[in-house]
């Protein structure tokens, strides 16, 4: 069976990607954004030490998307993967926007005056999150297909279809209008170890495309405006969160705006610690069948994500006796089995999603705060029960963590 993500024709576009990137317009706009970027944020000298990684991974993130749209040449593109090989190649990450590691995100161009199907298969193991969120330009929804109402064939195998008319007797369709501008596909797997993403690809129906394909020199025009427009949106989303206190935590609630997903709740902020501290989270998650709670920087990309805990979501936390969860985010390790790993840095971002509630409606229960605790203290603020780990455990979990992962990035084995 083909990978559903690590397709030929991801690598193909992946390669090509490569390739523009180093397009004299696309090499310009790297150092101008580069140096426009880092003034508008003037971030702190822990922040700074970030920037060169997650730019890499930002700017080529801009340049697998800009490449796939033509509404009129319809291509499947995860975005958001981690830095592999295709044969003997180095890619670039891809993540941005401050991404969910639970996540895989596909995107595919639209226009409302055209029919498309899309055609997949969903796994053994079905998600407990996929959605098709129909944008327009600015990422407002369009509209949204819930993955887990598809109809299936018994294989497995579905069609959607998508174009300006109303669904009628049609099972899978996705509404598009005049203002429909693209797909964003999350597969989220909130079990690692066995989830399976969907198998997709993208049919335009209709004659030849009347008009011909971008040039090289206008892709690379547009490559270079996605970069610039990717690191201004990704300010906007980080200093949300700075204009708040350090370490205040607290709920908000979010729709459909700036690409966040209907019914879904976000709780934003950023910590600060010093070396003997510990940012201590308490969790009701309201009935959610899903949540996450991961760390990223400012520049908008998250942190070790394969062989470090600097992310747990519902399946790889250990909840508390009364069904509450406890989570300690420290630069060290704690000892304990919920343990936000921050990969030695002493600030960054913190954004806890929370989603699949009953009835779409969260319980009244649902809360979550923070504080700041010493760690020499720490067990005095500590669930009695909770779970711990010394370091052969932490191995183990790391090592199951790094191995599930790679189910997504079989690249990384290669």
């Amino acid at each position: 069976m083909p990978h559903p993500v690590a397709t030929p024709e991801q690598h193909a576009q992946e390669l090509d990607a490569l390739e523009l990137t180093q397009h004299p317009k696309v090499k310009k706009a790297y150092n101008d954004v580069r140096k426009h970027w880092l003034a508008i944020m003037d971030p702190s000298p822990v922040m700074r030490d970030c920037f060169d990684a997650a730019f890499e991974e930002v700017m080529f993130s801009a340049a697998m998307w800009s490449l796939n749209q033509d509404p009129l040449r319809p291509q499947v593109t995860t975005i958001t993967r981690l830095a592999h090989r295709v044969g003997d190649i180095q890619i670039p990450g891809s993540r941005w926007g401050i991404d969910n590691p639970d996540s895989i995100y596909r995107v595919i161009p639209i226009s409302g005056d055209e029919q498309y199907r899309i055609h997949g298969r969903v796994g053994e193991n079905r998600m407990t999150e996929n959605y098709f969120t129909l944008w327009d330009a600015n990422m407002g929804t369009v509209d949204v297909l819930n993955g887990s109402a598809l109809q299936l064939a018994e294989n497995g195998s579905f069609t959607i279809t998508v174009d300006s008319g109303p669904a009628g007797d049609r099972p899978n369709h996705v509404q598009s209008s005049s203002a429909a501008h693209e797909f964003y596909i999350r597969d989220v797997m909130l079990h690692w170890d066995r989830d399976d993403p969907n198998e997709l690809r993208i049919e335009r129906l209709g004659g030849e495309p009347c008009r011909p394909a971008r040039t090289q020199d206008a892709q690379a025009q547009l490559t270079a405006a996605f970069m610039l427009r990717y690191a201004e949106f990704t300010t906007q989303l980080s200093k949300g969160s700075l204009r708040r206190e350090a370490n205040d935590f607290s709920l908000a609630v979010s729709g459909d705006k700036t690409g966040m997903l209907r019914n879904q709740v976000y709780v934003g902020g950023h910590f600060a610690l010093q070396d003997d501290e510990a940012f201590l989270i308490n969790l009701n998650d309201g009935g959610a069948a899903y949540f996450t709670v991961p760390i990223a920087n400012v520049w908008g990309t998250t942190l070790d994500i394969v062989d470090r805990t600097s992310s747990l979501n519902k399946a790889q936390a250990q909840a508390n006796a009364d069904g509450s969860y406890t989570f300690v985010l420290s630069p060290h390790d704690p000892g304990v089995h919920n343990w936000l790993d921050t990969c030695g840095l002493s600030e960054g971002m913190l954004t806890l999603r929370m989603a699949e509630f009953p009835g779409q409606r969260p319980r009244q229960d649902l809360s979550a705060q923070g504080q700041v605790v010493k760690l020499a203290a720490l067990d005095q603020y500590l669930p009695e029960g909770t779970t711990t780990l010394d370091e052969a455990a932490r191995t183990a979990q790391q090592a199951m963590r790094a191995a599930a992962y790679k189910r997504r990035l079989p690249e990384l084995d290669g």
